[in-house]
């Protein structure tokens, strides 16, 4: 694996969708709107949580999380995005490529174990309703949120230094909108082996046991529902489960078929797109998708906008908070 020092201090340029000039524009005005929606929506699920004392419960403290994550995934990927689209000037200093490219593995990963995180709860609150609050108390979503956040540290850490370090013979040309660690890989000239088996380990470490582990939970979920007598109570719990796993599908489904491929078959046109969509449409619909569709979420929205107040009652049921 060879090193490259000269390179550090060259600019990167990010060639995003320059030759197509007549999309960026587009493509300004769209990522723009859903940048704004992932503002907006992900900051008032983090206050909602903060401030009404009725979400002072595990599943909106990892909503919480997750908005944060979202908020600051987003964050680091759309101004420079927006910067490029909107003008001639497509260059990124090395250093500047390589904060981003670490910021971005580092909440990319840890909302891969996160999201898995998130379905063990709704496990405990479906399946063992009786002990869910003994189960999960909060030092142990606590510990649950920093294992997430070592794993995406972790493999951050790992990777990227590698990536950075690989000799690229003076290209600086980026095929893509942001430092990504594939397009980075694909512009090296030397031998990539090592650093796609490392990718590939970690890649499984991250992406397919998380999701493996998110599937089991669902799948007990499932077989708890089907015992419910109630038909519309069934109806509700597999809706709202259905709503979960097409977030999940959308997130796991683009990384991973980007990342568990080797770099010499990635295709820069469809990962682009791919990346675009899991980057930046994905955080501004997680907010509706988990939470904005729940009864108590929406009742503390009307208390902070001074409307009408919800019904008062707190939310404690843990089948009902995770099926509200």
């Amino acid at each position: 694996m060879g090193r490259d020092n000269s390179s550090h201090s060259q600019a990167f340029i990010l060639l995003g969708f320059s030759d197509r000039p007549r999309l960026e524009m587009t493509l300004f005005a769209c990522v723009l709107v859903f940048y704004l929606l992932t503002l907006v929506g992900n900051s008032a699920i983090i206050a909602l949580s903060l401030w009404d004392a009725r979400l002072h419960t595990p599943m909106y403290f990892f909503l919480g999380n997750l908005s944060f994550l979202d908020l600051c995934f987003t964050t680091s990927i759309v101004p420079q995005l927006l910067w490029n689209l909107w003008g001639p000037d497509k260059s990124i200093s090395y250093h500047g490529c390589a904060a981003q490219l670490y910021i971005y593995m580092v909440l990319g990963s840890t909302e891969c174990v996160l999201l898995a995180v998130m379905s063990y709860d709704r496990y405990v609150a479906v399946c063992r309703p009786l002990h869910y609050k003994v189960v999960m108390h909060p030092r142990l979503c606590l510990q649950l949120v920093s294992v997430a956040w070592g794993c995406g540290f972790l493999n951050s850490f790992v990777m990227c230094p590698q990536t950075m370090r690989l000799s690229r013979c003076g290209r600086r040309r980026v095929d893509h909108f942001l430092c990504e660690m594939p397009a980075l890989i694909a512009m090296s000239c030397v031998d990539t082996v090592l650093v796609e088996a490392f990718a590939f380990v970690l890649g499984v470490a991250l992406l397919l046991v998380p999701l493996s582990l998110i599937l089991v939970s669902y799948g007990m979920i499932a077989t708890a529902v089907l015992r419910i007598k109630s038909t519309a109570g069934r109806k509700k719990a597999f809706s709202t489960c259905g709503s979960h796993l097409t977030v999940v599908s959308l997130f796991y489904g683009t990384i991973i078929y980007m990342y568990l491929q080797p770099a010499n078959s990635y295709s820069q046109d469809q990962g682009k797109f791919l990346t675009l969509f899991y980057t930046v449409v994905t955080p501004s619909a997680n907010p509706l998708i988990y939470t904005l569709r729940n009864q108590d979420v929406r009742g503390a929205l009307r208390k902070l906008l001074g409307g009408r107040k919800g019904s008062g009652q707190p939310a404690g049921g843990a089948l009902e908070a995770h099926m509200g």
